[in-house]
């Protein structure tokens, strides 16, 4: 069996992104995210969070980091890596996660519902046609409902 490496995950950033480049150039941003968890403990429910480290390059980390602000809601799609150093003589490591994709959610003004498609060219919007008053078209027009809509459908559908 092939071994997987994949992870989904929401939380808030816990601080504002941090865009750097590498010596050859690469846009890194580097964030953190919080993300919520409720267990039980004995007859009532606690919350526990958890803090993950996470990291997004290229054109994705140029394009997104200024919408990547502290409280603000994310998904990520990704997978882990594991860091390794020698500090002070002992070996350590940290385990982050290298994000794929990412959308951000929630009601943070015109980005919201935007998402990286990992197609490389930046940003697109995505999610519900209407959420936030905005749709998946080419400069964030507002969008303005059909009301001539109708739920029946006719048979000179295009495809």
């Amino acid at each position: 069996m092939e071994d997987v490496n994949y992870v989904i995950i929401i939380g808030r950033l816990t601080r504002d992104a941090e865009l750097k480049y590498t010596n050859s150039g690469l846009a890194v941003s580097s964030f953190s995210l919080a993300v919520n968890r409720r267990k039980r403990s004995g007859d009532n429910w606690e919350d526990e969070v958890s803090f993950f480290d996470l990291a997004l390059f290229g054109k994705r980390a140029e394009s997104l980091n200024q919408y990547l602000t502290k409280g603000q809601q994310v998904a990520v799609e990704g997978s882990l890596t594991q860091d390794r150093w020698e500090q002070d003589g002992n070996k350590r490591s940290k385990v982050k996660i290298i994000a794929d994709n990412i959308q951000l959610l929630g009601g943070r003004g015109p980005a919201a519902g935007m998402q990286d498609s990992g197609s490389g060219n930046g940003y697109q919007q995505g999610g519900m046609q209407g959420y936030n008053g905005y749709s998946n078209r080419q400069g964030g027009e507002k969008f303005q409902p059909d009301n001539n809509y109708s739920a029946d459908f006719e048979d000179d559908i295009p495809f």
